[in-house]
């Protein structure tokens, strides 16, 4: 599928409310409800023309008034991919673990738990595996962190 008739099915045939962003990419983007997460991951998972079996990346970004989760997925079957993302505020940072469509999320998620401290529902093994067990320093990967012992950058004038 082209990159026009890829948004186009994508649209058609989701159920809940997409939204795409225009740019220049080869691959379309979306941005999916915070609560049609799951459902989205499924529907691109396993429906026959689109067969998204490869979670290629999942991350974090702290916009400092509400945090992004960026997917990146890709079919190795009809060599096509997407990037959606979902967006939710500081207020109560958790999203929905996609762990049960693909596995390669659980490292990502624990990854954003431990280092942005944004829950994931749902995920059945959210342990350390970078920072120390006993670390209590608040989430390094969060801007305006202030460890205790970080020197920050000078500013640019």
């Amino acid at each position: 599928m082209t990159k026009a008739e890829l948004l186009d099915y994508i649209k058609e045939n989701f159920s809940g409310e997409l939204e795409v962003i225009e740019n220049e990419h080869p691959e379309p983007y979306f941005i999916v409800k915070a609560q049609d997460l799951v459902e989205f991951s499924r529907f691109i998972h396993d429906d026959e023309r689109l067969l998204m079996t490869f979670l290629m990346n999942l991350s974090a970004v702290d916009t400092t008034e509400q945090f992004e989760i960026v997917y990146n997925v890709c079919s190795y079957r009809f060599k096509h991919r997407i990037y959606f993302k979902i967006i939710f505020d500081y207020i109560k940072p958790e999203f929905d673990s996609v762990i049960d469509v693909w596995r390669a999320a659980d490292w990502y998620e624990r990854e954003i738990w431990e280092l942005f401290g944004i829950n994931v529902k749902g995920h059945p093994n959210l342990k350390r595996f970078l920072l120390p067990d006993d670390w209590d320093d608040g989430y390094p990967m969060r801007k305006g962190w202030q460890g205790k012992n970080v020197i920050p950058m000078p500013e640019r004038k």
